[in-house]
């Protein structure tokens, strides 16, 4: 079997593909035979060793998400069988044929569901669900700023907050992706010409929106806080802004990080606004996952939601899968093919 390895902190060049032995599952894990894994921008800033404690020691495999079938089950197993189709969350690892994986983040996907669709969703759309539903509290008509509106979790916080009755979506991206996010049905504002709180401010009647979603991070956090309204939430999920390219630039890194703001907490009671850090891969209660990813199961099989794939690369090209990311071409999710 063979995996991929983050051999050192670089470019995408340290990618390597390695020879790992068949695993056997653990107490309580299913070893899944991976036929899609999830490419996200936290593994493209894991491998660029500007994640902090928040990534493993390298080297280490990266991949969140993958879909595939259950080929062993460990000590006391119950819920799942051989040959089951499923999703699952893996937190690091997904990048292999194969993974062991505890069953509280294993869910069974209909056979009319494919493993492509299947390995889009645990991530990007479980980050999306958790922002919007389980920490927002999303009602029928509210009005969502979503940053990087083309992307994984942007495509998936469209479908979503509109599953959910949203009223108007601002959407910011790229020039270049302006058919792609109005075909969508959202508002499209461009992030190189348009100031993006003008444009919220003034289409809600200086009221501004009641959710912002911002993976971008850095000083654009101040902005989207501006662009809330009273009882608005901001929710903090990446900070793209600190990385430049595919190399690793620490200064400007750390020149970005060092001007992110500090909300003062009297302000936000003044204001009556809230800030969420949203961290899908360090959360620690499972059966709240859980539930959620059972939630986002549910919706696919009703066709409430469709994951957006961009493309898929064998896992040999996984270079340039992850350049493919960093030139922003994608339009919705790209995925690894181990099948």
């Amino acid at each position: 079997m063979r995996k991929v390895l983050i051999s050192k902190a670089g470019s995408p060049e340290v990618l390597k593909i390695v020879e790992q032995e068949r695993l056997v599952p653990n107490k309580g894990e299913v070893t899944i035979r991976v036929q899609n894994a999830g490419i996200n921008f936290a593994d493209l800033m894991m491998r660029l060793g500007i994640y902090g404690k928040q990534a493993p020691p390298i080297p280490f495999t990266p991949g969140y998400e993958v879909s595939g079938v259950i080929t062993a089950l460990g000590e006391g197993v119950k819920e799942f069988e051989k040959g089951q189709r499923v999703a699952a969350v893996t937190g690091i690892n997904g990048y292999s044929q194969e993974v062991n994986v505890p069953v509280k983040q294993v869910v069974s996907i209909g056979d009319d569901v494919s493993f492509e669709a299947a390995a889009a969703m645990p991530v990007t759309y479980l980050t999306a669900y958790h922002m919007l539903v389980e920490l927002g509290n999303i009602k029928k008509g509210d009005t969502v700023l979503i940053h990087h509106a083309a992307g994984g979790v942007g495509t998936a916080a469209v479908q979503i907050a509109k599953a959910y009755g949203a009223g108007t979506l601002f959407g910011v991206a790229s020039g270049s992706k302006k058919e792609f996010v109005e075909n969508l049905g959202v508002r499209f504002i461009d992030r190189d010409k348009e100031d993006f709180v003008d444009v919220v401010k003034k289409e809600t009647n200086g009221a501004g929106v009641h959710h912002a979603l911002d993976p971008v991070g850095g000083e654009h956090l101040k902005k989207s806080f501006k662009s809330l309204r009273s009882g608005g939430k901001l929710y903090a999920f990446g900070g793209s802004s600190f990385v430049r390219g595919p190399k690793i630039f620490k200064l400007t890194a750390l020149w970005r990080l060092l001007r992110s703001p500090k909300f003062s907490p009297l302000n936000m009671i003044g204001k009556n606004k809230a800030i969420f850090g949203v961290h899908m891969g360090t959360i620690k209660d499972m059966d709240l996952m859980r539930r959620e990813i059972e939630a986002l199961v549910l919706m696919l099989n009703e066709k409430k939601i469709e994951p957006i794939i961009d493309s898929v690369f064998h896992f040999e090209d996984v270079v340039k899968a992850h350049y493919y990311i960093h030139n922003r071409k994608n339009r919705g999710k790209v995925l690894l093919d181990f099948s």
